[in-house]
């Protein structure tokens, strides 16, 4: 049995990077070595150890419903949290999802493929008593711009305007974990972005990092999604995800 706690999917966005395939189907349904790219993020979360996720969606969102249910076809409990017709931010839509996701959840984009050991994650978060951790990647600018600072334990800066200054040299992996009252508790109104408080915990010391050394796969723009593909299609992940340890 897993002890994970749920996951909020922000599947919600316009993915206007991919037009005209979003045109007239959200993103995580634009296929990928033959299938909807949600069905392999959902096939990975539950080998990584995840049985709840919580789907934002937003834009074409009752597509996703169609293809994924009630998730019971991946071994996983699948709820939706609708944004609605307001515009909410990254932020403001898993706020908006607070009542679905208990005391502690991960979040994670609707176009990532994150193929790491999540347990791990989650036993760093419990342990070390900040309100939010996030995994990092030593980038260095390789597969996209850098925006994080990191001291081998905590997040000193987390902020896409530093691009290129010296130190930063790590970037946000695409997975966190909080505390929900954080998230709760944020002053801002819809809509902001997750990365407005992330950067605020970061400067006052509350964010914790996680660094990871498995390299991340998105679909959000077109060279991402070829890469994604190509991973895909040769139907087999790093061999850090398969044994379920982290790399060296």
């Amino acid at each position: 049995m897993s002890d994970l706690p749920p996951i909020a999917v922000l599947a919600g966005g316009l993915a206007t990077r991919l037009r005209p395939i979003t045109e007239t189907i959200p993103k995580s349904l634009v296929p990928v070595a033959g299938q909807p790219f949600i069905v392999h993020q959902l096939r990975l979360l539950h080998r990584q150890g995840f049985r709840r996720v919580v789907l934002l969606i937003g834009h074409l969102g009752h597509q996703i419903r169609g293809v994924v249910g009630n998730g019971s076809d991946f071994g996983l409990d699948v709820d939706y949290v609708e944004d609605g017709t307001v515009q909410r931010g990254t932020g403001g839509a898993v706020r908006n999802a607070l009542p679905a996701l208990g005391s502690a959840c991960f979040v994670m984009y609707g176009d990532s493929y994150l193929p790491i050991d999540c347990a791990p994650v989650w036993r760093a978060f419990q342990q070390n008593g900040c309100p939010a951790l996030m995994t990092v990647l030593h980038n260095r600018d390789r597969w996209d711009p850098s925006n994080v600072r990191f001291d081998g334990r905590r997040v000193l800066c987390h902020d896409k305007r530093l691009t290129g200054t010296p130190g930063v040299e790590w970037i946000d992996y695409g997975l966190s974990v909080f505390a929900t009252e954080t998230i709760r508790n944020w002053p801002d109104p819809d809509p902001f972005d997750l990365s407005t408080l992330t950067g605020a915990l970061a400067q006052r010391g509350l964010l914790d990092g996680f660094e990871v050394g498995t390299r991340f796969y998105e679909i959000g723009k077109p060279a991402g999604l070829a890469e994604t593909e190509a991973l895909l299609a040769a139907g087999s992940l790093p061999a850090a995800a398969e044994a379920g340890t982290m790399p060296a």
